[in-house]
């Protein structure tokens, strides 16, 4: 599966969707330039903004774009409750079809945890909720949607090799006015939807694989953003209760070097 691509394209979603279209003309899209002043400034106000925040919770629902059953497109939902405290807490839990868990980070350990198989897995992490994202991404095989998105400093990433960069117009999604960017990079477009007022929010978040015939797809819708919640540290240390397992940390380069012919 090539989720991991769309996952982390560029480099933690709503409970109701109302999607108002503002009709944006084609010929006035044609004649912007490839990578618009204006697209590329509302964007690095939505990057720096969330990169002021020094805590906030948010909600998140997946759309997860995979080929199944012989080349048919099959869509797998995923939600999932996020709390960051920077630099160094982060906490997440994400239920769905293709996982149901929760993901703990305390600034020394990350912590996988599993309800309903009653067991966990622990392994020391790195110092900084950035650098334990990388760290779970290549050393564990944990994959965060729109982790980007979390990502202090992430501007500069997220646009290196950008080819197209454009204000596609303007649309309401869950009540909120949002405008609607698209990005283009080598292999992947992301299209972001990002509040219009004073906070600018990341509303709605697309990355989409455009080096393959199918173009597969996640679409993150991001809602209910707090960014003065009640945060205990206590909250970001998984403490296990009776009758729960400790088991070994999965980790993506066994499960890959296990897969037949390697």
């Amino acid at each position: 599966m090539r989720i991991a691509k769309r996952l982390i394209a560029a480099g933690a979603m709503a409970l109701g969707l109302l999607t108002l279209p503002v009709i944006v003309s084609t010929d006035a899209l044609a004649q912007a330039p490839a990578v618009d002043p204006a697209a590329v400034q509302k964007f690095k106000r939505m990057t720096e903004f969330l990169d002021g925040l020094q805590q906030f919770s948010v909600n998140t629902q997946s759309i997860i774009e995979e080929m199944r059953y012989s080349g048919h497109r099959v869509d797998f939902d995923l939600s999932a409750k996020v709390a960051v405290k920077r630099p160094n807490k982060l906490s997440a839990a994400r239920s769905g079809q293709l996982l149901n868990e929760q993901l703990f980070y305390d600034g020394t350990t990350l912590t996988l945890y599993r309800p309903s198989e009653k067991t966990y897995a622990t392994d020391k992490a790195p110092a900084t909720i950035e650098k334990m994202i990388d760290f779970a991404r290549e050393t564990v095989g944990v994959l965060l949607p729109a982790a980007d998105l979390v990502y202090r400093g992430a501007f500069p990433l997220m646009m290196q090799d950008v080819s197209l960069a454009a204000v596609v117009g303007q649309t309401v999604i869950g009540g909120i006015k949002c405008d609607h960017l698209l990005f283009s990079r080598p292999g992947v477009d992301f299209q972001i939807w990002i509040a219009a007022g004073k906070q600018p929010l990341p509303c709605k978040y697309v990355v989409t694989e455009t080096d393959t015939p199918a173009k597969l797809s996640i679409t993150t819708f991001l809602s209910g953003w707090n960014m003065n919640p009640a945060l205990q540290d206590a909250q970001f240390k998984f403490v296990p209760t009776k009758g729960v397992k400790s088991i070994p940390m999965p980790n993506e380069a066994a499960k890959e070097s296990a897969k037949p012919g390697r």
